[in-house]
């Protein structure tokens, strides 16, 4: 099979990739936002903060099945090709949006609940460990040359996508529903919306050519088995390692500036759920734009020095705008803080996912990539809707999440700068073929 041809073939197939990845951040988007309401439904306590506490941790849990799916699916990616992974992946990732759609209250089935909905985060973590690697790299190895970071930022633009519909859907449901039919049944209805597109992202994930980059290696019987891949990744934990640290920032920003903020907003500053879905839709569009900008900008200039202005940014502004904010807590402040912060998000993010894939060894790219991904999810990103209110429930400070914005923003500096010394980015930005020099070259009798 072929590259798609022309500007048409190529934006069809970036539609055609990025449209399950659309699904996945949807799904967590949507459970981010109505938190309050699953902890009420699936987790009932005499306690509301006990409960609140419960429906983010199992949030963050589905993060943990990450690295494993990592793993598992990477793997399958860089051993059957882009286009059956990435099937694979939206097959699994359906079945565990469609298990928190239907499962029935706690009231209605007791402990099994919680249990059902535990399930099916575990589900959609697993194939989401693998989806955003499998995507940046298919869009990775179809870009023209010197435009691979324009191209590559579509993956995290589609996710704004997701945020924005999801959005729209709680604006709705603000307008039709009364609090008390949204708490008891209407929280739901998004659940139901992702379920029944997924036949459609299915139908359109199949239509995907496999890329030419994959194909020649096949056609050359130089696919990595299993046992390669895990070899070479141990190999290189040194990147993996790094890489790690450049997700740290994006996977905590991405989640406090969208799933955490209409819980935020309404229970820490006060302001009404049309407030925080509104600002929430405003947030998607201004990531949607930022992202390939600054994607096409790295092209230009380079990945390392906006990779250090925008993680620098956060890192120094990212605690006093929430000082600014919780000081007045306002709708106009509300939507300041969040754009600025949204800015900083594009510009790093859209830079970040491209350098990923540039690092990682081509025949290892979708693993190496899924599993640094994965594992700064699973430990940092994940879990930022949960720390951050234990963080404010401890302190007393309503701020309290822009210092642990700040904080992951020093790691990702810290990354960045190890990344530069290393080199690894030159080397990898120089590949656009395929490499593999790091696996067991076939004997000439192959």
């Amino acid at each position: 099979m072929t590259k798609p041809q022309g500007r048409a073939g190529k934006a069809g197939a970036v539609v055609r990739v990025t449209s399950g990845n659309f699904l996945e951040m949807f799904d967590f988007m949507v459970y981010g936002f109505y938190a309050t309401a699953i902890a009420n439904a699936m987790f009932p306590s005499g306690n509301e903060f006990l409960a609140l506490m419960l429906s983010l941790v199992t949030f963050g849990v589905g993060f943990l099945m990450r690295p494993l799916g990592a793993i598992v699916l990477g793997a399958y990616i860089d051993r059957h090709g882009r286009r059956q992974g990435l099937i694979l992946s939206l097959s699994i990732m359906g079945v565990g949006v469609l298990l928190l759609a239907l499962t029935p209250t706690y009231a209605t089935i007791g402990a099994l609940a919680p249990i059902l909905v535990l399930v099916g985060r575990l589900l959609q973590g697993f194939s989401a460990g693998a989806e955003s690697g499998g995507v940046s790299v298919y869009l990775s190895e179809i870009s023209p040359p010197g435009r691979r970071g324009f191209y590559v930022a579509w993956q995290s633009a589609s996710q704004q996508v997701s945020v924005v519909v999801a959005a729209l859907i709680g604006v709705a449901l603000h307008f039709s529903l009364s609090a008390d039919q949204t708490a008891a049944w209407g929280w739901r209805i998004p659940f139901l919306f992702g379920s029944l597109i997924v036949p459609f992202l299915f139908y359109v994930r199949r239509s995907l050519q496999e890329t030419d980059d994959f194909a020649d290696r096949a056609a050359r019987r130089q696919r990595p088995s299993f046992r390669e891949v895990y070899r070479t990744i141990l190999r290189e934990w040194r990147i993996v390692g790094t890489a790690v640290l450049l997700v740290t920032l994006t996977s905590v920003m991405f989640y406090l500036i969208t799933a955490y903020t209409p819980t935020f907003g309404e229970r820490e500053l006060g302001l009404s759920a049309m407030d925080s879905y509104t600002v929430t839709l405003v947030v998607g569009v201004s990531n949607f734009v930022w992202v390939p900008v600054m994607g096409a900008v790295s092209d230009r200039f380079g990945r390392i020095p906006v990779l250090i202005t925008f993680s620098t940014l956060v890192a120094v502004t990212g605690y006093p705008v929430m000082v600014w904010l919780v000081a007045d807590p306002s709708f106009a402040r509300m939507m300041t803080t969040l754009l600025w912060l949204s800015f900083l998000y594009g510009g790093y993010q859209g830079v970040m996912v491209v350098t990923l894939t540039e690092m990682m060894p081509a025949a290892v790219r979708a693993t190496g990539f899924a599993l640094a991904y994965s594992l700064a999810q699973a430990v940092f990103g994940g879990f930022t809707p949960a720390i951050c209110t234990w963080l404010i429930e401890v302190t007393g400070s309503r701020a309290m999440p822009g210092l642990w914005l700040a904080g992951s923003a020093v790691i990702s500096v810290l990354g960045t700068l190890l990344l530069a010394r290393s080199g690894a980015l030159r080397r990898g930005a120089a590949n656009d073929g395929p490499t593999t020099a790091d696996l067991p070259q076939p004997s000439p009798t192959a």
